[in-house]
């Protein structure tokens, strides 16, 4: 099947439907689009990276998913906890339970002690397949537990942020964990430690708000979408049109808030270098 490039279209990530006779049957995820440069893609020809070969655009992956090629081993920590539904807020369970399934997290962040080449690191990935990546008091108090456990065992931390920022179903319990994660990385700095952030699209809200952009170095991936509030509550506040670049990571690599772009087929390698320079413990 030919490959062709169509003009560009950064509103959002999507599948693209082929066309079809009346008697055909194509699946609707046979070709994926990518929403930076539209290069149209078989879907079976993507890399175990998901990346578009072109520009290397991270289509959204699963955190089990992103394990699988970011470490060599990994333990698993805090999978038990549950939330407990502090406003009872109508339907959250079953999309709970709906979420836990698709991802087989029990919340919006996989959490654990890995290896990255020859070194021990505490790692959260963020996942946003469950209910995008939400903040909420589960997943608060598992990133708060990692670095807890990574400053009394000398760890770095590794946090691969993917959110829509904090769960409305939590309400005030969701943004309390901006502030409990918070002092948990300011401890954990206390003690010497490297932290690192790698941001993927989308990281926004209360996640960039707060521990995503507290990292000793910040990597991001390729015209990651990175920033607070979305670009229609910017215009509408602001009465004008904001540039189309204005949250991507080249942008904000421009004006010093990311320290590198890093393509997901290089990440391994790049943390690895940034663990032996940091004084990671060998295993």
């Amino acid at each position: 099947m030919k490959l062709y490039v169509q003009k560009k279209n950064t509103l959002s990530e999507r599948h693209v439907k082929a066309d079809r006779k009346a008697d055909a049957k194509v699946p609707d995820d046979l070709l994926r689009k990518c929403p930076q440069c539209g290069l149209t893609i078989v879907s079976r020809q993507l890399d175990c990276y998901a990346q578009c070969p072109q520009c290397y655009y991270g289509f959204r992956i699963g955190a089990r998913q992103r394990l699988k090629w970011l470490v060599d081993e990994f333990e698993e920590m805090d999978n038990d906890l549950q939330t407990k539904d502090p406003l009872s807020f109508p339907g959250y369970q079953s999309k709970l339970k709906a979420a836990q399934e698709k991802t087989a997290l029990n919340d919006a962040v996989l959490t654990g002690v890995a290896e990255i080449g020859s070194y021990r690191v505490a790692l959260g990935i963020m996942d946003p397949g469950f209910i995008m990546g939400s903040l909420g008091t589960v997943a608060g108090e598992k990133i708060t537990r990692l670095f807890e456990y990574a400053t009394k065992h000398q760890l770095p931390v590794i946090i691969v942020t993917a959110s829509g920022g904090a769960r409305m179903q939590e309400g005030i319990h969701s943004l309390m964990q901006m502030a409990k994660i918070s002092n948990a990385v300011a401890i954990h700095d206390q003690a010497g430690l490297l932290y690192t952030v790698v941001l993927t699209g989308p990281t926004t809200g209360g996640v960039t708000a707060s521990f995503a952009m507290q990292g000793d170095v910040t990597l991001a991936e390729p015209h990651a979408l990175v920033g607070f509030a979305g670009r229609r509550v910017i215009e509408q506040t602001m009465h004008q049109k904001i540039p189309d670049d204005l949250q991507a990571a080249e942008n904000l690599l421009k004006h010093g808030f990311v320290d590198a772009i890093v393509k997901r087929s290089d990440e391994k390698a790049v943390l690895k270098r940034l663990l032996k320079m940091g004084g990671a413990m060998r295993v």
